[in-house]
Formats: structure tokens, C-alpha cells, sequence
């Protein structure tokens, strides 16, 4: 049977590409949300409420997600996923109020969840350790991707067809998503009839470097999990730096309307800028972190320095932003700081495939976004408070939450390498 060279890179760009599809999807809500909300009458308040049950939505399935994709796998486990979510997204096109609304995106959220675990665990399977952290960049990229399409693309559709039509449009372009993944994700590497032996060999014996092999086999419950603190480290670092992203995602728009007085099409114009520097800092910080392992660096001291540098980044552009006086300061400093985010985060994800092996990786991974989601209600819930007079105190915020998450990973990750099962 004919091979396919570079096969593990055609499966991240799949699972990429399911992420660009992803953010459009989620996007969408926020950038059409001045229309949204004077034809339906709602408000600031309710839109904060809308995103909290988005996000409540997101933090049950992220852990259920993650047994989910350990039961069934990845290949199966993201077309339940696709399905669900573009479902959802389609049925925001008839929602009328704040509790249709608030319903079809809980469903959305639980859909959306399950492309996070569902990633972390295929990379596991497909990527040998020195290249994971590259492969994560690949996925998170398509996250910045997908934020940087959604603006005008959302934009454009809107000014055609209208809000509720958009919808439906980005449903359907989710389900046409699964049938290049049912064709091409056929098998595991071992099994995989495009696979060569070469590849094979590279990525199976790369799966275990500097590591034991105790916990290859032994399906780990939840409580198991939560007994080492290698696993803390994610789950704390997780809680303090993913709601920085999800500010942005949530509230970027809104900010501009309110801060800059922008109109939708003016949001188009203004609100992808930040993720072409996300998008970079998720490239740039697995491209390093294998670089580093290449030159001989441990996998424990090149994640932790990235990380690092990711929140060296981060803070003083958060407090910076907090007061830029034009639009173009603003996001070009917004772009900084998801230039840093992304340079931690791609790395923080990859610490379940670190820590743990295959039965297990999608179950911390899926428990590290359920702390996230809880951390981002949090913030979600704080924002409209924080913000009635100026945007100060949300981007002051941010910039204490960067300390906290990355100082759990140096204090509770221990070295970072495969965990001892215990006897």
C-alpha cells in the first residue's frame, strides 16, 4: 500500500484546522453581539451570563471529554465532538432570548470542549517527546488562526446574510470538517497502512525518552490522577493563565465598542491583529522548546524556560495596554501579550503527555481545562463589574494572574518527566 511521507503532520494540521473551525464558532457571538443584542434587547449583563454558561458548559466536558477521548480515542472522540458543537453553533441562528441564547451556547461549550484533551492526547500518540511541544504550537496556532479569520470573515458573512444565516453557515462548515479526518486518521501509528516504517519506528520509540514506562498500561481513575502533584501543576497553572485568553476571546470586541466607540465592521478591521501575535507565540515557543531539546537541553529545563519567558512577556504588556490611548496601541499590545500567552500555554498543555502516557494523558488534560473554564466564570463574572468606568482594573487583572500560574508549574511540577506510579 502506498505511504504518505510526514503523516503525523498531516493528523496535527487536521486537529488545527478542527481548532480555526472552533474559535470561528465561538467568535461568532462576540463580534455580531452590537446587532445581536439591539434587535433582541439584551444587554452587557446578559451577555456576561451567556458566556458564563457557555464556560460552566466547557468546564464540566473538558474532564468528561477527557475520559471520553481515553475510551473511545481521538479518532472517534472529535467527530462526537465536531458534531455537537456545530450542531449548536447552526441553532444560535433561531435563538430569540436570553434563555435560548444562553442554552444553545451551554451545548456549544460542552461540543467545543472535548478539541483540547482531544488534541493533547493525539499528540501524545502521534509525536515523539522532543516534538510535542511543536505539534501543540501547530494545534494552538489554529486557535489563533481561527480568531484571526473570524473577524472579517464573520464580518463579511453578516453584512450578506445577517446574523442568524451566519450561524447556520459556520454549522455546516464544522461537518465538513469530518470527512478528511475520517479518510485520513484511519489507525494508531502502529496500525496506520500509510504510515512507513521509518516514521512508525521514529515516533513510537521517541514516546518514552528520559522516562519510566509503569503507567503505560494502567488506566488511572480521577482521584488516582489528583494524587501526584505533577498533576496540580497543571491543573493551578491552568486555573491563573487561561482566563487571560479568554478575556480577549470574550471580550475583545466589546472592549473595542466601548473603549473606541467601533462598529462591527470596525471590529472586523481591528479585532484579528492580536491573534496573528498569538498565532506566532504558538509557533515561535514549540519551534524553541524542541530547538532547545535538540541541542541537548532536558525536556524539564526547556519547558519551564519558555514558560518562563512566555510570562516575562506577558506582564508588563498587560499593564501597558491598561492604558493605550488609540486603538492601533491597543491591539498591537494585545498582540504581545497572546504573543507571550501562547508561548506559555502550548507548553503547559504539554505536560499531561510529559507527566503521563497514553491511557491517561487525555483524563488531565481534560481536568486541566475544567479548572480553566472554572477560573474563566470567575473572571467572566468579575468583568462587567470591573469595567463600568474605565478598562484599567481587566487588563490589572491579567497581569496578576501571570505570576500565580506560572509560579505552580516551578513549585508543584517537580521535574518535569514521567511520573513514578506509586505503590
Amino acid at each position: 500500500m502506498k505511504k504518505v511521507p510526514g503523516l503525523r503532520w498531516w493528523i496535527v494540521s487536521l486537529v488545527a484546522l478542527a481548532t480555526v473551525i472552533n474559535y470561528i464558532d465561538r467568535s461568532a457571538l462576540a463580534i455580531m453581539w452590537p446587532s445581536i443584542e439591539s434587535d433582541v434587547g439584551l444587554n452587557k449583563e446578559d451577555y456576561a451570563f451567556i458566556g458564563i454558561m457557555f464556560t460552566i458548559a466547557y468546564a464540566i466536558s473538558q474532564s468528561l471529554s477527557g475520559k471520553l477521548y481515553d475510551k473511545v480515542g481521538t479518532r472517534i472522540g472529535f467527530i462526537i465532538s465536531i458534531v455537537v458543537w456545530s450542531f449548536s453553533v447552526g441553532l444560535l441562528g433561531i435563538a430569540r432570548s436570553l434563555a435560548s441564547f444562553s442554552l444553545f451556547r451551554f451545548l456549544l461549550g460542552i461540543g467545543e470542549a472535548g478539541n483540547w484533551p482531544g488534541a493533547t492526547k493525539s499528540n501524545a500518540e502521534w509525536f515523539p517527546i522532543k516534538e510535542r511541544a511543536f505539534a501543540q504550537g501547530i494545534f494552538n496556532s489554529g486557535a489563533s488562526l481561527g480568531a484571526v479569520l473570524s473577524a472579517p470573515l464573520i464580518a463579511i458573512l453578516y453584512t450578506w446574510l445577517g446574523w442568524q444565516m451566519t450561524f447556520v453557515v459556520l454549522g455546516v462548515l464544522g461537518l465538513l470538517w469530518i470527512v478528511p479526518w475520517i479518510m485520513i486518521n484511519k489507525a494508531l501509528p502502529k496500525d496506520h497502512p500509510w504510515l512507513s516504517d521509518e516514521e512508525r519506528e521514529y515516533i513510537l520509540e521517541g514516546q518514552n525518552e528520559g522516562g519510566s514506562k509503569t503507567l503505560e498500561d494502567k488506566l488511572l481513575g480521577w482521584g488516582e490522577i489528583l494524587s501526584y502533584k505533577q498533576s496540580w501543576a497543571v491543573l493551578i497553572s491552568r486555573f491563573f493563565l487561561d482566563p487571560i485568553w479568554w478575556l480577549f476571546v470574550f471580550w475583545l470586541p466589546i472592549y473595542l465598542a466601548d473603549q473606541f466607540g467601533f462598529d462591527i465592521k470596525q471590529i472586523g478591521m481591528f479585532a484579528w491583529v492580536p491573534y496573528v501575535g498569538a498565532a506566532a507565540g504558538a509557533l515561535f515557543g514549540g519551534w524553541l522548546v524542541s530547538y532547545w531539546i535538540k541541542k541537548g537541553w532536558s525536556t524539564n529545563k526547556s519547558r519551564k524556560t519558555a514558560i518562563a519567558l512566555g510570562g516575562v512577556i506577558m506582564v508588563p504588556s498587560l499593564v501597558l495596554t491598561a492604558f493605550a490611548s488609540t486603538p492601533l496601541i491597543a491591539v498591537l499590545l494585545i498582540a504581545m501579550i497572546l504573543f507571550g500567552f501562547q508561548i506559555s500555554i502550548g507548553n503547559i498543555q504539554t505536560l499531561p503527555s510529559d507527566f503521563y502516557s497514553g491511557k491517561n494523558v487525555g483524563a488531565l488534560a481534560g481536568m486541566g481545562g475544567t479548572t480553566a473554564a472554572i477560573g474563566v466564570v470567575i473572571t467572566t463574572y468579575l468583568v462587567p463589574a470591573l469595567t463600568v468606568t474605565s478598562y484599567v482594573p481587566f487588563f490589572i487583572l491579567g497581569a496578576i494572574l501571570v505570576p500565580l500560574g506560572i509560579a505552580s508549574v516551578y513549585f508543584l511540577g517537580g521535574e518535569i518527566k514521567r511520573v513514578e506510579l506509586k505503590k
